[in-house]
């Protein structure tokens, strides 16, 4: 009975255990499916696309930039396909050392290309990290041919700026420069990352937005190496919108010959609209340097050069007026009754203000001179004795009035403004207050007058049009690639000259002599058959002296030589183009700037075909004019 009831106890216990242990491992395959469930179907798709991440990579497709046209279409700006090598850091076992085998094969320095690791920290180890932009085929062809050895590195071809005419236009135009990383933390540049190029001057800067395209996507699928076996899926890039300047580049190339081994500018606008039609400064620098990234000492050497290919001399460049000023006194003396166009002043040859003599540039004298013969012989004595007159607070009134003293909002960086001096402002400047003797130089573009040869354009534009000021324009239009226009680019005016139209007319028919009579100081800027209007300048660099005027140019050192404007406008009876060239050193305007604005608006017109200068015959000039 006992053992009848043991055997019943362990057959009990033993059925028990057997239950835990098969509840047990029920468990276990509940727990084992739901996970399985779990994974295969409730986040299948999530896992499915992550395993096939490990053979398919999304590749970004840069968009081609812009490109830029003249004003009559012709190509300037162009794109040329770049071949860029990468490393993707995921697919590198070790990518300092297939970094420096990539070095060998290229025969480059290796400290330059792991700088490009050391950059790139942080990044995700997918994302490609450049290296090295605008291989040669050569070493294409190398590194195709040790891509074993290579794992992680990959070329890709993307589109690199072209400038078709090398250093011509560069001022305005301008160039690209890779992003910096304060850029790309700012937020400008949303769509950018590290290793894209972007405009840093002129209108590459200006119209950024314009440029830039949309990116692309590219699903490879890539093997162990990663490299590309097979492309999945293109999401075709977005180009950037072109851009058509108001540029005429036969224009533009004629001005720049004609400034070659000169160092000043040479500027040329539609009167009738304020477009830019040329713009040079010299000496120039070539924007495909900086393409495709410029090294330390190449910027050195060109931004330490002292004739200053950097600066775009055309807006930035500060000047003393010279003679082209005396408009601006012509212009206030009408307008404030000192004197009619009859009214005559005697030119001895100098003119004796207080204890002091100020001399007339033509040493025997003008004789009687009235406003008309002043400007056409660039008389001294005639606008000293208008300037102490007017004396300077009205004169800069007149100055500030006819856009000098600041700004012309030309569309390029860093323009300056000019100084337009004043009895506060030397107060304020200097600590000294104003004497009299200085109105006397400013009334003939001396003493403290700074102006820009852009300033200087708008003035003798704004004269030729019949007084109204417009604000230069570099771009004519922007247009998808479709051919569909985006912007287009109209006349903005600022405002008119402090003038009537009978102060214009007598200004215009003086010009218009200065040119086109013997005795007048641009007689060497006409143009047979045409009626050309101007004015010379001369601007001292240094004080003038007895000996500077006795030796020839080439025996006073450079530095020391005067500055040499040229401003003009042609035909005078319907404009069609305003020119004002600056060189510096040049000494006198008529000689050295006055043959420059000459072929300008020989070139301008004749590409206009205006009649009577293509086939010879004459072009009259208007009776009210002539002189």
């Amino acid at each position: 009975m006992k053992e009848r009831y043991l055997k019943t106890v362990d057959s009990d216990w033993y059925r028990q255990r057997l239950s835990g242990t098969l509840f047990c491992v029920l468990a276990a395959f509940l727990i084992l499916l739901s996970r399985l469930y779990y994974l295969q179907i409730i986040r299948g798709a999530e896992f499915r696309q992550l395993s096939e991440n490990n053979c398919v990579r999304f590749q970004s497709v840069t968009a081609a930039r812009g490109l830029i046209f003249d004003r009559k279409g012709v190509l300037v700006v162009d794109n040329r396909p770049s071949f860029n090598v990468s490393i993707v850091l995921e697919d590198a076992k070790d990518p300092k050392q297939v970094v420096l085998k990539l070095a060998k094969f290229l025969k480059a320095a290796p400290v330059a290309l792991l700088a490009k690791l050391d950059e790139a920290k942080g990044w995700p180890s997918f994302r490609p990290i450049l290296l090295r932009r605008d291989l040669s085929r050569d070493a294409v062809a190398v590194i195709e041919a040790h891509k074993l050895d290579l794992p992680g590195i990959v070329i890709t071809v993307e589109p690199m700026r072209y400038y078709v005419e090398g250093k011509r236009a560069s001022h305005l135009i301008g160039y690209l420069s890779e992003i910096s990383v304060e850029e790309l933390k700012s937020g400008r540049f949303p769509d950018n990352r590290i290793g894209d190029f972007i405009g840093k001057f002129g209108v590459e800067k200006g119209c950024e937005s314009y440029f830039h395209g949309e990116r692309g996507r590219r699903h490879a699928r890539v093997n162990a190496l990663g490299q590309v076996t097979r492309i999945l899926k293109t999401v075709e890039a977005v180009p950037g919108k072109n851009v058509y300047l108001t540029l005429d580049i036969g224009l533009q190339r004629k001005t720049e010959e004609m400034l070659a081994g000169k160092v000043g500018s040479a500027v040329a606008m539609d009167p009738s609209n304020g477009h830019i039609l040329a713009l040079v400064s010299s000496p120039a620098f070539d924007p495909n340097a900086f393409v495709g990234g410029m090294t330390y000492q190449a910027w050195n050497k060109l931004a330490s050069n002292a004739f200053r290919p950097m600066e775009n001399k055309a807006i930035q460049g500060q000047y003393p007026p010279g003679s082209t000023y005396k408009i601006i006194t012509t212009i206030a003396g009408l307008e404030e009754g000192l004197f009619t166009e009859k009214t005559r002043y005697y030119c001895a040859g100098s003119y004796r203000y207080g204890n002091r003599t100020y001399r007339c540039w033509k040493r025997l004298g003008h004789g009687f001179v009235n406003p008309i013969d002043a400007l056409v012989q660039s008389c001294d004595s005639f606008f000293f004795q208008v300037g102490e007159k007017l004396g300077v607070d009205r004169l800069a009134r007149y100055a500030e009035a006819s856009g000098l003293g600041e700004p012309t909002g030309i569309r390029l960086d860093n323009e300056a403004g000019g100084l337009v001096p004043s009895t506060q402002w030397k107060l304020k400047r200097v600590g000294r207050p104003w004497l009299g003797g200085d109105t006397l130089s400013v009334a003939i573009g001396q003493g403290y007058n700074l102006v820009t040869p852009i300033q200087m354009l708008s003035l003798v534009a704004a004269v030729a049009n019949g007084g109204t000021r417009y604000k230069p324009l570099v771009v004519e239009r922007i247009e998808v690639v479709d051919g569909s226009e985006v912007k287009i680019g109209e006349p903005i005016p600022l405002g008119r000259l402090p003038a009537s139209d009978k102060t214009l007319h007598i200004v215009k028919k003086a010009l218009v002599r200065a040119i086109n009579n013997r005795a007048g100081t641009g007689w060497i800027a006409r143009i047979p058959g045409m009626s050309v209007a101007g004015k010379t300048g001369t601007a001292q660099v240094v004080r003038m002296n007895h000996d500077k005027e006795q030796k020839p140019i080439e025996a006073i050192p450079y530095r020391f030589r005067d500055h040499a404007w040229f401003i003009a406008f042609a035909p005078a009876e319907r404009p069609k183009i305003a020119v004002a060239v600056l060189i510096e050193h040049g000494g006198h305007g008529a000689s050295t700037a006055g043959p420059i604005a000459r072929e300008m608006i020989r070139t301008y017109m004749k590409n206009w075909g205006i009649e009577g200068l293509k086939n010879g015959k004459a072009h009259p000039i208007p009776e009210f004019f002539n002189p």
